[in-house]
């Protein structure tokens, strides 16, 4: 079907179509039907809000060229700026591909408040054609366009692999991206009529298997873009490979690998020494142990071990100007379940948790409710942690009854999860009251569930809440509270739970009390009392979290009227942590659980209509101090260490009486405790510790109160001591200013180890020493400079380390410093005492150690005339000289002189090297005499005799029939021979090669006569010998036999054939040709055909057939291979 051509193919921008106007993409496009969708994949539906005011079309591009897409979103209607986000297939965010490829432009109109947004693609490649979304968000609205990229060459070119435009998105480097199918879907055609050839497994799977299996196939294979897959197998066609000028054969279409095993690409060339180079998605891939390299003759190989995920990729074989192109495909095997799913049973409001564990920490799990999939929501999560995943449901209802289900790629489990109603209990029931008038009624009851709510009746009708009925709830507790009780209040009260059959009822009744009396007057008195709590006249100590309750009596007649305050701040008598309870006579200050905050000084003021008394109250609130601050490791000891602090910043109100010290090992979790009697000083010196251990600290401040917690723990810090003083201290060498020391390192060095050494020198008789080096030397040498010619010195050498220096090293005696004169030494090595011999083409390297002071002047001489130093290298030191040769020639053959020489000394070697080579071959070799079954033989020496003696000759035989050599004397010393044993009636001729230390000659110098031997006695007539016709058409002597096997198990079948000429033998499966598939290794061994299967699927099974063919027939036989599939047992809960 010709495909549509649509704006933008030609590098334009593509203009978007309004929004109540469909883009026109449905014409000519073969697209799937509204109801068919691909396996395993939900249909996209767009949620349309009426934010994308125009869309971008689907549009065919032109390979190389740009093409731009432009989008519109309406912002009158929103608060906040929109979210744009550009997607590639179901969820790749293009946003972070932004770069030369891809760019993103943004703009915005101020009258029309309309956001433009475009997303350009420079360059078209193959790998940019699929299927693109454009999904605006804007807090609660959202708004997406889907629409699709065709890439079409520039020119026609047939595509020469079928998995070529398989891409990788992305142009961040070689793993960048993902494998992106779909730039091979857009061009729908019809099926050929002959299927193409795939070596790839899945390929062939999905080729045969019904379209309800492709989710399983593809969920078993570890397949992501299933859609693209199964477009490319609809357009798949074809074609004829080129041929090439630098392949003999290429690199298959495709291979395919499980994670974890090794696979092997293979090519071979027409020119065995061309070089080649391996890519990985464009990338040159560099020799490793994972990818290793190997050449042999015209065959070169690339394999990669322990293949991963990101191995997946293309690969491409390169020759100068032409290239190979493959596809690695890695398949993931099947996910098992190892733990399956448990049924249960909770509460409404419980926590719900589902857990499974598969075989592969990296597994993706499906979660499903009744058949439905579940997403990641407010009300469900999921969790992973290694090989375990959840299910997790934070408050269960009865809508979450039902069945959940789990699936991986290879297993599925389902739980039950039931959940019951909680019913509510009544911890504490309304008690019936019965009170005077003016009084206060109070009913109060206690459920169970703390979030329950509920309604008071009086007598079946709702109690409204007043100035004088007042209603609470607090936790678990719910009252009623009337005050200033009426004769009206008297009736029935009930308390209904909301959402609950359950009542509670109580009964409040009424005394009515008639009293004639003259009411009299007494001034109010507040009565303190000052014994208990009180530290002195009005002072309360309260310990911090503890709860006071101060009770204060109170006369006067009317009762009168109580008021507490602290500051200007009135302390109500409602319920709450700091209160005021009222009782007849009686006033009572509480504090739950007191805080710092609650400290200070309170008033209390009683007043009736005869008078006002007043009182104050100090509350002191003491506690525990704060921790200790700033704990701080001062210094370090071989086993010891000393720890200082800062006292609290508060001491709780109490003097802090003293400290409480630990400690730990770094990484432990264990504190030990370094004092059980109160430490009263901020500094602490803690003994017994290990050497180079790191340790941590921390302190308790202790008052009256208890102990604060714990400081922060200090600074990791290590025990650790100076090494004692270096060893052996001696001089290595003295010159005019200098002197060259050296010692052995410390015999205690400690956990600290040495960083380093200090050298320090004095003259004799001064007590000022001078340090030598600024930073420590490394080394167990030094050479100390600049010291005046002629005086005497001392030296000494100090170790340092992390704890600081050790005791010095002092050298016993003096030095003086000046230079003694040695005479020249030649210390030639034992080998080079003799001829030193060499091949051509060899290295010479000869290191030659001399000695003297001070530093000789070093001549290299070459039979008596100066060593040319373009030929010969010479490197010299202050103890050796070298002379190196790369690769020797016969030239450099001769007589070498060294000489050494300081001033009027001298030494001088001869050093003889003899550089040898291969001989040349004999010359003049000649048959000199024959008789009976003999020849004699005879030559001169070689002209060239590779530079050293001739140690033999090797003497060759040939008839002239043949003219097969054979060897028939080594090592021959002498320039001539006698060869025995020929043969009567044949004609030889000879040749010899000469011999020397390198080896043979590669010539040989042959005879310029032969030695004939003559024939004897009677001839004999023989009959001509009648060939007899072995030819005969295929016959297969041993037939294939029907098999059973288990899949994953390699397997082989095989039969026996017979024929001459050597038939040809094909495989087939179901009467469809085996080809160069991997899967499948066919053998022929003398006749015994096998085809081994490699771990056989159930696809694999089928009729097999096998047949034979020559110029005088063809024959047949066939077997039936069936595979079974052995399921693992479930593993039971215990």
């Amino acid at each position: 079907m010709p495909e549509p051509k649509k704006p933008g193919a030609k590098g334009e921008k593509v203009e978007a179509p309004p929004a109540d106007k469909p883009a026109e993409d449905d014409e000519g496009r073969d697209e799937l039907p509204e109801d068919e969708h691909v396996p395993g994949e939900e249909p996209q539906m767009s949620q349309i809000s009426g934010l994308l005011v125009a869309k971008p079309q689907s549009v065919t591009a032109v390979k190389g060229k740009n093409v731009t897409f432009v989008t519109k979103v309406d912002s009158s209607q929103m608060l906040r700026k929109p979210t744009m986000k550009w997607l590639k297939g179901k969820w790749m965010d293009l946003g972070s591909k932004a770069g030369k490829h891809l760019q993103f432009k943004e703009t915005y109109d101020r009258n029309t408040k309309i956001y433009t947004y475009e997303m350009t693609i420079v360059k078209v490649v193959d790998g940019d054609a699929g299927g693109y979304r454009c999904e605006v968000t804007s807090k609660d609205k959202c708004d997406s366009c889907t629409f699709d990229i065709s890439v079409e060459a520039a020119e026609e070119t047939q595509q020469t692999n079928i998995l070529e435009a398989f891409k990788r998105s992305g142009d961040a480097g070689e793993d960048a991206g993902e494998l992106d199918f779909s730039g091979l879907l857009k061009k729908r055609e019809r099926k050929q009529k002959e299927e193409p050839e795939i070596d790839v497994d899945v390929w062939e799977i999905l080729k045969n298997a019904k379209p309800c299996d492709y989710e399983k196939i593809a969920f078993e294979y570890g397949i992501t873009d299933l859609r693209g897959l199964l477009k490319r197998l609809k357009k798949m066609k074809k074609v004829e490979p080129k041929k090439s000028d630098a392949f003999l054969k290429k690199l298959d279409p495709a291979y395919s690998v499980e994670k974890g095993k090794k696979i092997q690409l293979s090519v071979e060339l027409a020119d065995p020494n061309a070089q080649v180079k391996w890519l990985r998605n464009g990338q040159e891939i560099k020799p490793s142990a994972k990818y290793i390299f190997e050449s042999v003759g015209g065959i070169r190989k690339l394999t990669i071990n322990k293949c991963t995920l990101a191995d997946d990729a293309a690969y491409e074989c390169v020759i100068g100007e032409e290239k190979s192109f493959t596809e690695v495909f890695i398949q993931e095997p099947p996910v098992t379940i190892t733990k399956m799913l448990d049924d249960i049973h909770v509460v409404v409001g419980e926590k719900v948790e589902f857990e499974v564990e598969v075989s592969d920490e990296g597994a993706n799990v499906k979660w499903k409710k009744d058949g439905v999939e579940l997403s990641r929501d407010g009300k469900y999560r999921f969790k992973k942690d290694g090989t375990k995943h959840w299910l997790i449901i934070n408050e269960a209802t009865a809508e979450d009854i039902g069945t959940y289900y789990v699936y991986t790629s290879g297993g599925e489990s389902k739980g039950e999860l039931e959940v019951e109603e909680k019913e509510l209990e009544v911890l504490q029931s309304i008690a019936d009251l019965t009170l005077k008038a003016a009084e206060q009624a109070v009913f109060k009851c206690e459920v169970s569930d703390e979030k329950v709510t509920g309604k008071w009746f009086k007598d079946g009708v709702e109690v409204i809440p007043s100035d004088r009925i007042k209603m609470t709830h607090i936790g678990r507790t719910h009252k009623l509270v009337i005050d200033d009780v009426k004769p009206e209040d008297a009736g029935d009260y009930t308390f209904v739970p909301d959402g609950y059959a359950l009542s509670i009822s109580a009964k409040l009744n009424f005394l009515e009390i008639k009293i004639d009396y003259v009411p009299r007057q007494e001034p109010p008195k507040i009565h303190l009392d000052t014994t208990g709590s009180f530290v002195n006249k009005n002072t309360i100590i309260v310990v911090a979290g503890n709860k006071l309750r101060f009770d204060v009596d109170i006369t006067g007649e009317p009762p009168p009227t109580v008021c507490w305050k602290k500051g200007d701040t009135e302390i109500s008598e409602a319920e709450g942590r700091v209160r005021v309870e009222t009782r007849k006579n009686l006033s009572c200050f509480v504090i739950e659980g007191a805080e710092r905050a609650d400290e200070g000084l309170y008033h209390i003021t009683v007043t009736n209509p005869a008078g006002e008394d007043k009182a104050d109250v100090m509350v002191k609130i003491v506690d525990v101090p704060d921790p200790p601050e700033n704990v701080k490791c001062t210094g370090v000891g071989e086993d010891s260490a000393s720890v200082q602090w800062d006292p609290p910043k508060f001491d709780g109100g109490v003097p802090v009486k003293g400290y409480l010290i630990e400690r730990k090992k770094k990484g432990s979790s264990r504190w030990t405790k370094l004092n059980f009697d109160i430490y009263e000083s901020t500094t602490y010196e803690a003994k017994k510790m290990i050497e180079g251990v790191l340790y941590e600290m921390r302190v308790f401040a202790v008052n009256g109160i208890g102990m604060s917690q714990p400081s922060a723990s200090s600074k990791p810090f290590m025990p650790i001591a100076p090494t004692s003083e270096p060893t052996r201290l001696t001089v290595d060498d003295i010159t005019d200013g200098t002197c060259a020391l050296k010692w052995l390192p410390p015999e205690r060095i400690g956990a600290g180890g040495i960083d380093g050494y200090i050298i320090e020198y004095c003259v004799e008789g001064a007590s000022e020493w001078v340090q030598a080096n600024e930073t420590p030397v490394e080394k167990n040498s030094y050479r100390v400079r600049g010291l005046p010619v002629g005086e005497k010195m001392l030296f000494r050498v100090t170790a340092v380390n992390i704890a600081g220096r050790s005791p010095p090293a002092v050298m016993a005696q003096a030095v003086t410093i000046r230079e003694i004169v040695e005479r020249p030494k030649i210390r030639l090595p034992r080998q080079l005492r003799t001829k030193y011999i060499k091949r051509v083409g060899e290295k010479v390297n000869l290191v030659i150690p001399f000695q003297g002071k001070p530093r000789p002047v070093v001549t290299w001489l070459k039979d008596g005339a100066p060593l040319d130093t373009g030929l010969v290298n010479i490197r010299t030191s202050d103890m050796d000289t070298i002379l190196f040769i790369r690769q020797v020639a016969r030239e450099h053959s001769g007589q070498y002189t060294l000489s050494v020489q300081i001033e009027n000394m001298e030494d001088k070697v001869n050093l003889e090297i003899q550089i040898v080579d291969k001989p040349g071959p004999p010359i003049a070799v000649t048959v000199t005499d024959v008789w009976g079954f003999n020849a004699a033989l005879e030559w001169k020496p070689p002209k060239d005799n590779g530079n050293c003696e001739i140690t033999g000759y090797t003497i060759q035989k040939a008839d002239l029939k043949t003219k097969e050599w054979f060897t028939v004397l080594e090592h021959n010393r002498r320039p001539s021979c006698t060869v025995s044993d020929l043969v009567m009636g044949n004609e030889y001729t000879f040749r010899v090669f000469s011999e020397n230390i390198c080896g043979m000659s590669d010539d040989a110098g042959i005879s310029k006569n032969t030695a004939a031997i003559a024939k004897t006695g009677i001839q004999q007539n023989l009959q001509p010998y009648k060939e007899k016709d072995m030819c005969s058409s295929p016959k297969f002597i041993t037939p294939l036999v029907d098999r059973s096997v288990i899949a994953g198990y390699s397997t082989a079948i095989s039969c026996a054939v017979r024929g001459h000429p050597k038939p040809k033998i094909i495989w087939m499966k179901n009467k469809m040709i085996i080809g160069e598939d991997p899967k499948y290794l066919m053998q022929n061994n003398q006749g015994v055909l096998t085809l081994n299967i490699r771990k056989p699927s159930l696809f694999d099974g089928g009729k097999y057939t096998c047949k034979a063919i020559n110029d005088l027939g063809e024959d047949e036989v066939e077997c039936k291979l069936e595979v079974r599939v052995v399921k693992e047992k479930e593993e039971v809960k215990k």
